[in-house]
């Protein structure tokens, strides 16, 4: 891979990742647009992680207070916190897609990067985060979040394993549908 592939490919995910838009959907489709070799799943996977370590970078102040929540919780007659809650919340609300992610790694790897495959589920669920939004009644804060609602949250990320469905958008539009706010 070149040097030129790896500075568009990085912009390209530094642009999206952001976004209720599929960073992979687009890191897929960019190859196409521009005349590279498919990257493959390797390192959109580690563009990904260099975000994931920006926003642990950024938020490591909720991070940590999150997490010593969370502990907090483990030891026995400490009360549960708002931050506990939502430490358990995270945890429970990945186990799907980590399940899913790694049943259907060679599905992912293979067919579903697709150009037809990105244009549609980016349609589909952009259509989908665009009648949520209105839709949606608002009425909760995510210190209500339950594990119940956690696990509808991450169930609906396993959809994002499918290129041109962004994890953020479904997220958001999950959590709109069971009433939560942005």
């Amino acid at each position: 891979m070149s040097e030129l592939q790896i500075l568009v490919l990085a912009l390209v995910q530094g642009l999206t990742e952001f976004l209720p838009i599929s960073s992979s959907g687009h890191l897929i489709l960019s190859p196409y647009l521009f005349g590279f070799a498919d990257q493959g799943l390797a390192f959109d996977v580690a563009v990904h992680l260099g975000s994931l370590i920006a926003v642990v970078g950024y938020f490591r102040h909720d991070v940590l207070r999150i997490a010593l929540g969370w502990f907090g919780s483990l030891v026995p007659g400490n009360a549960a916190t708002a931050d506990a809650r939502l430490g358990w919340a995270i945890i429970v609300g990945t186990l799907p897609v980590v399940v899913a992610g790694l049943l259907l790694k060679s599905l992912i790897e293979g067919e579903l990067r697709a150009p037809w495959v990105i244009a549609a589920t980016t349609i589909l669920f952009g259509l989908l985060l665009g009648w949520a939004d209105i839709r949606a009644k608002r009425t909760r804060d995510i210190d209500q979040i339950g594990i119940r609602e956690a696990l509808l949250i991450g169930a609906s990320q396993v959809l994002a394993l499918i290129p041109g469905t962004s994890r953020s958008g479904i997220t958001m539009t999950t959590g709109l549908m069971l009433g939560f706010t942005r």
